[in-house]
């Protein structure tokens, strides 16, 4: 360019020099007390050069501060895995991420034992995660649904290698499969009666990474320790703690072919608890539609509260299959407790299992975090997102040496069997609405006989981000 440049230079100023060596003979001459020696053609070339030059340094020096600007200023990003604000080299983010569920339950043959129908805001999380200098990684996860405001997470992790990890704060201990899931990405609107038995959320330190490539991956951790289903709370309100580890396979996720999606592995929990007449340190279990169909005796007293007293123990093998547009998921969980009621000392052993099914019938691939919809909702474009259908059955059985000395067997059902079949409708990434119909069948936890069947309408709005 700077050659075709000059060459265009000196055709004009050649043009110009001989024009000023034959002015027009009409045009008197002007008196010059001393004329300026004309520059020559190489000179006016060269000053022509000189200022291409100066104009080619600005704009390099324009260009290396815009590249220097780049390496050094943040980004700020809004899309559909949230917000997030992080520096040139990724070392610094902050991520702004949530859901919010809207619920309806609504219940049919429910004479015996009455049960408001109802809509909800089941959960409000608004989500707040960040990365420091790279490797140490932040999470805060409050819930503020049902009228309640409840720390569900709030831990830093360090990320010193894919196979080695160190989580310290609130988060979930690594026992339930399903429980690991995220509640926006379940199968159906309310978790199975496995989840009952696990830990829901405690305080503590985990060890944790992928071995081998990711064809393993573990987790070893120290808790304070909760009852089945807990979510504890900050501070310990005794020495003992509980140890938790987890093993899981996913020996083909780097190949290809259909067990591409497998999974399966065990987990297991261990530790000892002692409860108080205020705090007996035992749970209650409930069914999909949210009634409680067993607890404890307890009136406060003695000789009639049932308390927790000696070692808590829970053993779950899980595993999962994803095949294209189908999904498997399956676990079994035997949840061990030491209970005493005044003198009287028992180990009682509950135990429940699930087996759940989806098949994505349109628009999109199964997996164990959900379903991302091939194209989104959009009915100017004639595209409907994904649906997905599932099913459902499980089991809890309590230990019956817990009736009646432990628990009224009037009130407290020794079983619950559950069947349920739903559609999912993934309208995007972000949107998704939940219809499902669970029954359930009890056996005890009446006054004579069985307590009543449990036919429960579930529905769910959600929005995450």
């Amino acid at each position: 360019m700077r050659t075709i440049g000059l060459w265009l230079c000196l055709a004009l100023l050649t043009a110009g020099t001989a024009l000023a060596q034959d002015p027009p003979a009409e045009e008197p001459e002007e008196e010059t007390t001393e004329a300026e020696e004309p520059k020559s053609v190489e000179e006016r070339l060269e000053e022509l050069d000189q200022a291409i030059r100066i104009v080619d340094r600005k704009v390099d020096i324009e260009k290396e501060a815009a590249e220097t600007k780049a390496k050094t200023a943040g980004q700020a990003v809004a899309g559909k895995d949230g917000f997030s604000l992080k520096s040139a080299d990724g070392a610094f983010q902050l991520k702004l991420r949530g859901y919010t569920q809207l619920d309806g339950r609504f219940y049919s043959g429910d004479d015996e034992r009455p049960a408001n129908d109802t809509f909800l805001l089941r959960r409000i999380r608004p989500i707040i995660e960040g990365t420091l200098f790279k490797i140490f990684d932040f999470r805060i996860m409050p819930d503020f649904a049902q009228g309640q405001t409840v720390l569900f997470d709030g831990y830093l992790e360090g990320r010193f290698s894919p196979a080695f990890k160190v989580r310290a704060g609130k988060f979930k201990p690594p026992v339930g499969l399903e429980r690991l899931q995220s509640a926006s990405e379940i199968f159906f609107v309310e978790r199975s009666y496995p989840t009952a038995l696990v830990p829901s959320r405690d305080v503590g330190i985990q060890v944790s990474g992928d071995i081998a490539g990711g064809v393993a991956n573990y987790a070893v951790g120290w808790f304070n320790g909760v009852v089945d289903g807990g979510n504890t709370g900050d501070v310990d309100t005794e020495d003992d703690k509980d140890a938790a580890a987890r093993i899981f396979f996913t020996p083909f996720a780097k190949g290809v072919g259909p067990l591409k999606g497998l999974g399966f592995g065990v987990a297991a929990s261990q530790g000892s608890t002692t409860g108080t007449l205020t705090a007996t340190a035992l749970p209650a279990y409930r069914t999909p539609g949210q009634q409680t169909f067993f607890s404890y005796r307890t009136d406060g007293t003695a000789p009639n509260t049932v308390i927790a007293d000696g070692d808590r123990t829970r053993l779950s093998p899980q595993g999962y299959l994803y095949v294209g547009r189908f999904g498997l998921l399956t676990e079994y969980v035997q949840s061990t407790q030491e209970v005493r009621r005044g003198t009287e000392v028992e180990e009682l052993e509950n135990e429940a299992w699930q087996v759940a099914a989806s098949w994505v019938i349109h628009g999109g691939d199964a997996s164990f975090r959900g379903v991302a919809p091939k194209q989104v909702f959009d009915p100017a474009a004639h595209t409907w997102g994904a649906f997905e259908v599932v099913a459902r059955i499980s089991s809890l059985d309590v230990d019956d040496a817990a009736f009646p000395l432990f628990a009224n067997p009037a009130s407290s059902a020794s079983a619950a069997d559950s069947i349920g079949v739903g559609l999912n409708w993934y309208l995007n990434r972000n949107f998704k609405l939940m219809l499902d119909y669970e029954r359930t069948e009890f056996e005890g936890g009446a006054a004579a006989g069985d307590r009543e069947d449990e036919n429960v309408l579930l529905s769910r709005f959600q929005i995450a981000f």
